[in-house]
């Protein structure tokens, strides 16, 4: 990879190192350390998903205009002074106000760093180059949970100042290394496509394939991403008894599946089908739900219920590992020249709603309707594989499968080699 990939890659890492010091004890921070009470935590959770709808329908349109890394640097000095903000705030709108800063500055780094990755790769090595950002972002988030949970005081305010601190400085400090990217073309105003931004959503909206995308990975962050720490968590302790380090051991076997099996999956996953691929987690988080459901509802022992409650917090992470590669490349596959920034940050506002709406949605379900839970989330499952196939019809073959046609042009070489590119 390049120098500026290098940077990036750097930069994913340190964002979620310093995501990984405090997003674990956001609550326990403003509910119980601050004393601001459970509504107020509520709230700041709320906030942060708020934030994200706000600004992300915005952030498409200016990285198009300006470019990724103006946008990136903006959102990093954002959430740098949210986080240190966050850690002074005493009262609750300070912690409101300054919870709105940080997701506002989280939510546009999603799409800046995507357009980035886009932007310094070329066909041959963007899924590569998504599943190493997923990688390190797990790796990040995993270490940095890891060392904010040593460093954290329930008793004492100031550790937590601390770790607000350390992620306020991880922010800074990838705006220095940001600051050293050269990127190959960075669009400005003048040479930014044509049109208002309405035009611009309205172009978006009429891809069947990219809107097609968007339905499905709200159904992808809605069934996985968002029951992790709401749904699935509250059934666990609820329905299968597992005691709360039994739950982190859950949570960590998720990371430790990804980090693992991430580039060993990659070797396959690339080969195929992208529409197969993603029908296949399907099917895969499907047989997950069904051993969550063992877990709860069946009548096993307590040690086979956690080992079931684990296993499937694995199997997500299986389905995640195969996710990264595709779904993103796939998303900047779909984007017309220059409108690579406008298609990520649709996809990360639809991922945001799904975030917001899942733990709305599971918690309740999770906590006190066990079997209905279990069920509905599994016909879910089967309707990502059933979306997956209708994408599939809609995607050109280069879309679906860019390997085989990369293929075919390196081995047709020579005088050939131009027009098949052209072709394909």
């Amino acid at each position: 990879m390049g120098a500026a990939m290098r940077r990036i890659h750097v930069g994913n890492a340190l964002s979620a190192f310093g995501l990984g010091f405090t997003v674990p004890y956001l609550y326990v921070y403003v509910a119980q350390v601050r004393g601001l009470g459970a509504v107020t935590a509520g709230l700041v959770l709320a906030v942060f998903a708020v934030a994200a709808l706000i600004v992300l329908p915005f952030a498409g349109r200016a990285i198009v205009r300006r470019g990724p890394l103006p946008v990136l640097i903006a959102a990093l000095v954002t959430a740098a002074l949210g986080a240190l903000s966050l850690g002074l705030a005493a009262n609750a709108t300070a912690v409101l106000a300054a919870a709105a800063a940080l997701g506002a500055g989280q939510a546009v780094m999603q799409p800046a760093l995507a357009t980035m990755i886009v932007d310094c790769s070329t066909a041959e090595t963007r899924s590569r180059a998504f599943a190493t950002q997923f990688f390190l972002q797990n790796l990040g988030l995993g270490v940095g949970g890891l060392i904010g949970g040593h460093l954290v005081d329930a008793t004492r305010v100031s550790s937590f100042t601390l770790l607000f601190a350390i992620e306020a400085a991880m922010f800074l400090l990838l705006v220095v290394v940001m600051a050293t990217v050269r990127m190959p073309h960075s669009p400005r105003v003048g040479d930014a496509p044509q049109g208002s931004p309405e035009g611009s959503w309205k172009q978006l909206l009429g891809n069947r394939a990219m809107v097609q995308l968007c339905v499905l990975g709200f159904v992808l962050f809605f069934a996985c991403y968002g029951q992790f720490e709401s749904g699935l968590s509250a059934y666990g302790i609820e329905a299968a008894g597992i005691s709360t380090s039994a739950l982190g051991t859950a949570l960590a076997a998720n990371t430790a599946v990804i980090v693992v099996a991430q580039f060993a999956v990659l070797r396959f996953v690339e080969r195929q089908r992208r529409s197969r691929v993603i029908a296949a987690v399907g099917l895969l988080w499907a047989v997950a739900w069904a051993v969550a459901g063992y877990a709860g509802l069946g009548h096993g022992s307590q040690e086979m219920a956690t080992a079931a409650f684990v296993s499937t917090y694995a199997l997500f992470g299986l389905g995640e590992a195969m996710l990264s590669p595709t779904v993103a490349p796939l998303v900047a596959d779909l984007a017309p020249a220059g409108m690579a920034g406008q298609y990520n940050s649709a996809f990360a506002l639809v991922k945001q709603l799904a975030l917001a709406v899942g733990p709305a949605v599971g918690g309740p379900m999770g906590a006190s309707l066990h079997a209905p839970y279990i069920v509905a989330f599994l016909l879910f499952s089967l309707g990502i594989t059933f979306l997956a196939v209708r994408l599939g019809r809609q995607l050109t073959a280069v879309q679906d499968q860019p390997w085989p046609a990369r293929n075919r042009v390196v081995a047709r070489g020579g005088a050939a080699a131009e027009p098949v590119a052209a072709e394909v």
